[in-house]
């Protein structure tokens, strides 16, 4: 009998497990909320070093009838994304306490879609990505409902449940016809199949646009962005983060898996689907974003336009029919999904420190004159908010350039124009909010709450995107050399 090593998957049966261990703890000392917190926190931190560790291993390795592997992308996008749902659980803990929603069911139903992600990330097969992606989203669906209070909550929770649903169908009916056109539902014999040209390129197309459709979806591009604004005003803010962080690490992972591993015959076809979807993105999303008044909402919109530059990356890669300039182009838009979370984190941390007790900061109005209240954090805000601007020396400003060269790279110097106008257009409203804190008078003389773990950690979260804007390279190495070993292999 061959020996199949199953260690590369151990962080997620530690993370099943550990979820178990939490829903037990909440049955037997519901009272104890502090411990649901704490495991939840160790268990977040501990899958993460893991994954971290396993990122090291430049080898690919198949696992449970090659539908789930463990390549150097899957370990560094878990990695990335376990941090960001520590992050999480530290910046969300005095929020939720406040509205009594540090409960067992808020933990359990995180780690889950933590679990969902990972599975996700790690598929290698049709079926697996489907079964990963539905994990993580039922989960989420959950959180954005889990201020029961909260009409707005059950409203967006709602709305993100019906959306991506039928997202989910667009998605799966894709699959099924490149399932029916190929024969099979594994990626690397599905890319066999179409490189041979044996199939019904019809068919082929058609599941393309379901596909690229699904995706589009989850990822929040326009024209399929219509849920992000309302979820991410609706639900509670760490859950918002939750949705608007790690997640988006997934979707890369899935235009990667699909269109990429899968599909990369048909680069022709998605890559010019993808044009559309990234100007749009880029022009609605900054645009909008203008007449935002909710913090949240402006970040909805923020988000959009964030990922027209993660799928300028995506659809730099093939030119000509050639794939010399793949790794460059994936791996810059692979850099920018990491610094765009980080980003993420960062920002929704200032508006949870700012949240109190009978008190949502989801207002601009409610930046005002941070730098008085306090200068540390309203530095930290305006770095976060360089870093969306592109503005150096920001990580922000390189992993837009690295996207930019990467387009021109492909000979696509209109497409480049384009985002770098509509970067300028939304620089408006990011150092609107630099305007508010430094030159407009509070309206709010109440000191920042959070404790010493959130504004230490929140402090590193904006001085680490300070460092990777002077250091980038080690990153982008990691990110460059991440995607060469996993389409290598």
């Amino acid at each position: 009998m061959q020996n199949i090593n199953l260690l590369p998957a151990l962080p997620e049966a530690i993370l099943l497990l550990m979820i178990l261990v939490i829903m037990m703890c909440d049955a037997f000392f519901g009272q104890t909320r502090k411990l649901n917190y704490v495991l939840a926190l160790i268990t977040s931190a501990v899958v993460s070093v893991l994954w971290a560790c396993n990122a090291g291993d430049p080898a690919s390795h198949y696992m449970f009838g090659n539908v789930f592997v463990a390549d150097p992308m899957s370990n560094l996008l878990k990695a990335f994304s376990g941090l960001a749902t520590f992050i999480t659980f530290i910046y969300g803990q005095k929020y939720l306490e406040a509205r009594g929603l540090a409960r067992g069911d808020f933990y359990v139903l995180s780690l889950f879609s933590l679990l969902g992600l990972s599975v996700m990330i790690s598929g290698n097969n049709f079926l697996t990505l489907y079964l990963g992606l539905e994990l993580m989203s039922l989960s989420l669906y959950a959180l954005a409902a889990v201020w029961r209070d909260s009409t707005n909550a059950t409203e967006s929770a709602m709305k993100y449940y019906v959306l991506g649903a039928l997202a989910s169908g667009f998605l799966l009916y894709g699959m099924s016809m490149m399932y029916g056109a190929t024969g099979s539902l594994e990626l690397a014999k599905v890319f066999e199949v179409i490189a041979s040209g044996a199939v019904n390129k019809i068919v082929l197309v058609f599941g393309v646009v379901f596909v690229v459709a699904g995706l589009a979806f989850k990822l929040g591009a326009a024209p399929f962005h219509m849920w992000v604004p309302d979820v991410y005003q609706g639900a509670p803010t760490p859950v918002t983060l939750l949705i608007g962080g790690a997640p988006k690490l997934g979707a890369f992972a899935l235009l990667l898996r699909l269109l990429v591993e899968g599909m990369l015959p048909l680069a022709i076809d998605w890559q010019q689907m993808l044009i559309i979807l990234a100007v749009l993105s880029l022009v609605i999303g900054n645009l909008t974003a203008i007449v935002q008044t909710n913090v949240k909402r402006l970040l909805a919109y923020s988000t959009i336009s964030h990922m027209g530059f993660v799928l300028l990356g995506m659809l730099s890669g093939v030119v000509g029919g050639k794939i010399d300039g793949i790794a460059d182009a994936y791996g810059s838009s692979l850099f920018y999904s990491v610094i765009y979370l980080l980003t993420t984190l960062g920002t929704f941390g200032i508006v949870l420190l700012l949240s109190r007790k009978g008190f949502e900061a989801e207002n601009l109005s409610d930046l005002k004159g941070l730098n008085q209240r306090s200068p540390w954090f309203a530095f930290v805000m305006l770095m976060l908010m360089f870093s969306l601007a592109g503005i150096p020396p920001l990580a922000g400003f390189y992993a837009k350039l690295a996207v930019l060269q990467a387009v021109v790279n492909a000979g696509m110097v209109w497409l480049a124009v384009v985002a770098v106008i509509a970067s300028l257009v939304g620089a408006f409203y990011y150092l609107r909010v630099v305007k508010l804190m430094y030159f407009d008078k509070p309206d709010d003389a109440n000191a920042l709450e959070g404790s010493g773990t959130m504004r230490f950690v929140l402090s590193l979260n904006g001085l680490a995107l300070l460092y990777l804007g002077l250091m980038p390279g080690s990153l982008m190495d990691w990110c460059l050399r991440t995607i060469k070993l996993t389409l290598a292999s």
